[in-house]
């Protein structure tokens, strides 16, 4: 059942303009767990949840409405281990793991990735081209995810990783005289607005709509997010995204980061990193 965010988040949101929450549309559970959650509140309030009500409302409708009804303790304890993962996983002089860029948040035309390692044929995976480079963090994590594909009969093709800002720049420059800025802005993204530009993105295959239903896309699929990559532009969430959808294209955010992501946000990516960017610009 999806309801708007958790019933408590929801009691703390209507107090201050002295509405009820409308437990009739709730479950008899999540009923009980108003009335727990305000005692609660008043005996050992938690600074956090009501952190959690700031952030929540700063989400857009279509992100609320993804968010299943759950216990708030239970939420932030996934995501104190989200924050935890990329803390330890990433360098503290470069970009965060869950560094939320798209077509409202972008990087500037000289950001480059910390210590860039080349991606070249070897017996773990196949490349499509000799200039391909992740940040070391995806690098060992496409590492892990290609010897489990191995393990199940599959090596996997690389077609594209780290894009500079000017590469992005002449692609999408490319994308426009071809098909026109509105379509092309519809499958490309603008410079500086990539999530190539990380260093922590790749697109497998042959980039192209069928990948998904060979034997390597559906072996992806299953098992992406065992590794920490996730699905960058879903099916259907265009108006999220910003993007068409593309089965091809996987971001590395981190084990948990996937699981907070499928758990909590409907596995939409792009709700997650907005939910923790909010979260981290909130005090």
């Amino acid at each position: 059942m999806k309801k708007v965010i958790f019933a408590l988040v929801c009691a703390f949101a209507l107090c201050g303009c002295e509405k009820k929450v409308a437990l009739a549309e709730t479950s008899a559970q999540n009923q009980k767990f108003v009335k727990e959650s305000k005692e609660s509140k008043s005996e050992n309030p938690n600074p956090e949840v009501e952190k959690l009500r700031r952030v929540f409302a700063k989400m857009t409708d279509r992100c609320k409405e993804a968010i299943p009804n759950g216990n708030p303790e239970e939420f932030l304890a996934d995501l104190h281990k989200v924050l935890e993962e990329e803390n330890n996983a990433h360098r503290s002089d470069d970009l965060d793991l869950l560094y939320l860029i798209d077509k409202k948040h972008n990087i500037g035309s000289d950001y480059v990735p910390k210590n860039l390692k080349p991606v070249k044929n070897n017996d773990l995976w196949n490349v499509s081209r000799n200039d391909l480079s992740l940040r070391p963090e995806s690098y060992a994590a496409l590492e892990e995810l290609s010897r489990a594909a191995l393990a199940d009969g599959i090596k996997l093709m690389v077609s594209s990783t780290y894009r500079s800002y000017k590469y992005q720049e002449g692609l999408f420059n490319r994308y426009v005289k071809q098909d026109g800025l509105e379509l092309a802005e519809r499958y490309s993204a603008r410079p500086g607005t990539s999530q190539h530009q990380l260093g922590m993105a790749i697109d497998f295959g042959s980039i192209t709509d069928d990948w998904g239903d060979t034997k390597m896309g559906k072996w992806v699929y299953q098992h992406a997010a065992e590794h920490g990559w996730s699905l960058s532009f879903p099916q259907g969430y265009e108006d999220v995204t910003g993007y068409m959808w593309e089965c091809w294209h996987f971001r590395y955010i981190g084990v948990e980061a996937c699981h907070f992501q499928k758990k909590w946000f409907s596995d939409v990516q792009q709700f997650m990193l907005e939910f923790v960017a909010a979260w981290k610009q909130t005090d």
